[in-house]
């Protein structure tokens, strides 16, 4: 008989049975989509507060650490049995110890990193753990091929677990674990297939050409204060003229004023390599001194000012960057410079600050100037006055004001607007 004829063989039959059991099918699909309503909202929760807010990449590497330890519980599986005897409950309850106490060790090494930004000596039992089950899980192998993977199921899931403990690791310290030494990148950047910077290949391009004119100008200079042959001075000027003309047709030098300030700079750093040897810095460790400004320098006497010339002293004659004091008079200045290197090094970064700004204003500032705007010391200021307008920006100033008044440097003129820019440096001008 078919099925629908016995349905309705039995409904016709026992109507009262019939009924209580379509009761009972109804409560039951009441009971079953309120049950799954209540799963579905928990999973849910589940995911928004434990899976949602990590990276796609944990996530990832919890799934195949936890199915890397499913392969190695299931080969302690067999191994309790086969090997230890285990039969029934107590085999259900004891196979897996090891991976329990692998998972109990990695919770504990997480929390380690946070609180103590170390995993510390749970990290180390999460690997010794692990090669245990892996040695344990593979001698029960029947074949090699599958001692192997056994062997290498748990290490995987190690593997993944220090790799999600060094991303963490980095995020709260902000820093890598280690550094090597011998890098894919290093090794590019040592045999020159490599750029250190993130410059682009026309800037590297710019900055080579523009070095090629800047050592082509100091060799000819070098060979004509030499009193080198015509040949080697005319093979110099063919060299230097041929490397600028490169260079203004491939950089843009004729137009690009801040390429020009680079060559300038360039030009006047290979010009004055001799006076490294003149400069005095300050010695970090020596101790501060106790006598007032006027008194003269005792044992122990720290320098005033720091990393400038011997003859730029406050004891030397006026320089001729002020025009209200008289040539060679000597000027005392009753204002200390601090004490406290911290003040100190405010002060000179001030001045700095205001010595650019109006470099960038195109007008030279007097010493008394620099003094009067930071509050430093006259004589300071005039130190570094003395040392700044040696700069390549500064000293192409000081050039073309020179050049059209005839006079020589008071530091109380405006540089001269010309119509064309001007490469000057180091004592060589356009007329030369």
């Amino acid at each position: 008989m078919p099925l629908i004829d016995q349905i309705t063989a039995f409904v016709s039959e026992r109507p009262l049975g019939t009924a209580i059991v379509c009761v009972a099918a109804l409560v039951a699909l009441v009971v079953g989509y309120f049950v799954a309503r209540a799963v579905s909202r928990a999973a849910v929760r589940l995911f928004q507060r434990y899976v949602a807010p990590r990276p796609v990449e944990d996530v990832l590497t919890i799934v195949a650490a936890s199915i890397a330890t499913g392969v190695s519980a299931q080969g302690m599986w067999r191994f309790s049995s086969d090997v230890l005897g285990f039969d029934g409950p107590l085999r259900l309850l004891l196979f897996a110890f090891i991976e329990v106490a692998v998972i109990t060790s990695a919770v504990r090494a997480r929390r380690n990193m946070r609180e103590n930004f170390s995993a510390g000596i749970d990290g180390v039992a999460v690997w010794a753990l692990t090669c245990l089950t892996a040695v344990l899980s593979s001698m029960d192998a029947r074949s090699p091929a599958e001692a192997v993977f056994r062997l290498s199921a748990p290490l995987v899931a190690a593997w993944l677990w220090e790799r999600g403990m060094a991303i963490e690791r980095h995020r709260i310290t902000g820093r890598a674990r280690i550094h090597w030494r011998l890098t894919p990148e290093r090794m590019l950047v040592r045999i020159g297939l490599a750029e250190v910077s993130d410059r682009t290949a026309s800037e590297v391009d710019a900055h080579r050409r523009l070095t090629r004119v800047a050592l082509a100008a100091k060799k000819a200079r070098a060979l004509r204060e030499a009193g080198a042959s015509d040949r080697k001075m005319r093979a110099a000027l063919a060299r230097l003229d041929r490397e600028m003309d490169r260079a203004v047709e491939h950089t843009g030098l004729a137009v690009d004023q801040a390429r020009q300030e680079a060559l300038l700079s360039q030009i006047g750093a290979l010009y004055n390599t001799s006076a490294l040897i003149d400069l005095s810095p300050p010695v970090p460790w020596a101790p501060e001194p106790e006598a007032g400004p006027g008194a003269a320098p005792g044992r122990g006497a720290r320098p005033v000012s720091p990393a400038l010339p011997v003859a730029a002293r406050s004891s030397a004659p006026v320089d001729d960057d002020d025009d209200d004091a008289g040539e060679g008079a000597e000027v005392v200045d009753a204002t200390p410079m601090p004490a406290d290197p911290a003040q100190r090094a405010a002060l000179m970064r001030a001045a700095r600050e205001y010595w650019d700004k109006q470099i960038e204003r195109r007008f030279v500032p007097r010493a008394a100037d620099i003094a009067h705007e930071t509050g430093m010391p006259l004589s300071t200021a005039r130190e570094c006055r003395a040392l700044w307008k040696l700069e390549s920006r500064a000293h192409a100033l000081i050039e073309a004001a020179q050049s059209e008044q005839g006079g020589v440097d008071t530091g109380t003129f405006p540089a001269i607007e010309v119509p064309e820019p001007v490469l000057v440096a180091n004592g060589s001008s356009p007329g030369h």
